[in-house]
């Protein structure tokens, strides 16, 4: 991965938490990074409740109540703030909206994560809080390219990866999804809406008792990494071996 430029630490940031470990380790990170203040949004079934224990102030809300969080980061003189963690998207769907974000969700004429999220970086920036990306400070998590672990791929499970590869590129290209699983130059699994977990499993389970699929997952050209940083954790990891991929 490319280094990106650390910015200036600002001495207070807010962070929208999602759910999974990112939050924890973005918390330690910052910390080490000399963020003094940490101000958290949290959301109800999505965030990991130990986050409360390592931060200076944390809200509980649920997902779509755009003002209260808006408010909240304000009344902390936020004006920078970061996202991390996934939120379901089941839960993007199944959301009561205040007033702000059901009119946000009105504008919308494609309503995705990238559009979505995109709207609501939006808006915070109409209160004047800028959400700005949180890739400088993991880059001590973020693996590099190549090879990183495991028995060096074949000619025709390459071949399946090339063709992954250039298959996802278009799908997200489309707003689609960000992956696909291929095996023996049959796509199993193109992600939509479910999220990459979901299709993983979904061509893991298509490509039969012995595995040996390959999961690509990409990043869009014009990837916004403020909110959606297309990286693979430890549950995706535990989700391939169950499945037996033979590499993603």
């Amino acid at each position: 991965m490319t280094q990106a430029l650390i910015p200036p630490v600002p001495p207070t940031l807010g962070l929208i938490a999602g759910g999974l470990s990112l939050p924890l380790e973005m918390v330690r990170l910052l910390r080490s990074a000399g963020v003094q203040k940490l101000i958290v949004v949290a959301f109800e079934g999505e965030t990991d409740s130990s986050l409360e224990g390592m931060v200076d102030e944390l809200v509980w809300l649920r997902v779509g109540q755009l003002s209260k969080m808006i408010r909240y980061f304000k009344s902390h003189g936020v004006g920078q703030c970061i996202m991390a963690g996934r939120i379901a998207p089941k839960n993007l769907f199944d959301i009561k909206p205040d007033l702000r974000a059901a009119a946000l969700l009105f504008r919308l004429k494609e309503k995705n994560a990238h559009t979505i999220f995109g709207g609501i970086g939006d808006e915070l920036k109409k209160d004047g809080i800028d959400l700005i990306e949180a890739v400088p400070w993991i880059q001590d998590i973020m693996p590099g390219e190549g090879f990183l672990m495991g028995s060096p791929l074949k000619a025709k499970q390459l071949d399946d990866v090339a063709y992954g590869f250039k298959l996802a590129k278009e799908v997200s290209r489309l707003d689609i999804g960000q992956s696909v699983v291929v095996k023996n130059g049959t796509v199993l699994a193109v992600e939509g809406f479910e999220g990459t977990d979901a299709c993983l499993s979904r061509g893991g389970q298509l490509a039969g008792k012995k595995g040996e699929a390959i999961g690509v997952k990409v990043a869009k050209l014009d990837h916004d990494m403020r909110f959606d940083i297309p990286c693979i954790g430890l549950q995706t990891i535990e989700n391939c071996i169950q499945h037996k991929f033979r590499a993603l």
